[in-house]
């Protein structure tokens, strides 16, 4: 049941995600930001939690997930730390996922030989 809730939360990200590809002009750059953003709003509002324990990976994995990371590393940062926790708790929160990004980026580009869009 747990991989059936995690595809269902998962590709419904993803298709809202494609209606906003489809129906509207937002560049995909755009979209990025407004499900990061959407992600940090619904935890901070307390909504993207049950999402996240009833879909897991589903849930976790999209840039919605993302911004759920960043969200939950404020809250947890600002009660330790107050203010300033606030605003480093969501990189400490989040620090290992972008650095992974940054080196597998790399060995890619390393590895494979890139190719200008014709």
């Amino acid at each position: 049941m747990d991989y059936l809730w995690a595809f269902l939360i998962g590709g419904g990200i993803c298709v809202i995600g494609q209606l906003l590809i489809s129906l509207t002009r937002l560049t995909p750059a755009r979209i990025l930001v407004v499900f990061v953003t959407a992600g940090v709003f619904l935890t901070a509002l307390g909504l993207y939690e049950p999402l996240v324990e009833l879909g897991g990976a589903g849930a976790t994995v999209p840039l919605t997930g993302f911004g759920y990371s960043l969200g939950m590393g404020a809250i947890e940062g600002a009660m330790e730390s107050g203010v300033i926790g606030a605003f480093t708790g969501g990189m400490k929160a989040t620090a290992g996922g972008v650095s992974a990004a940054i080196l597998f980026g790399y060995l890619n580009a390393l590895i494979f030989t890139p190719k200008t869009k014709k």
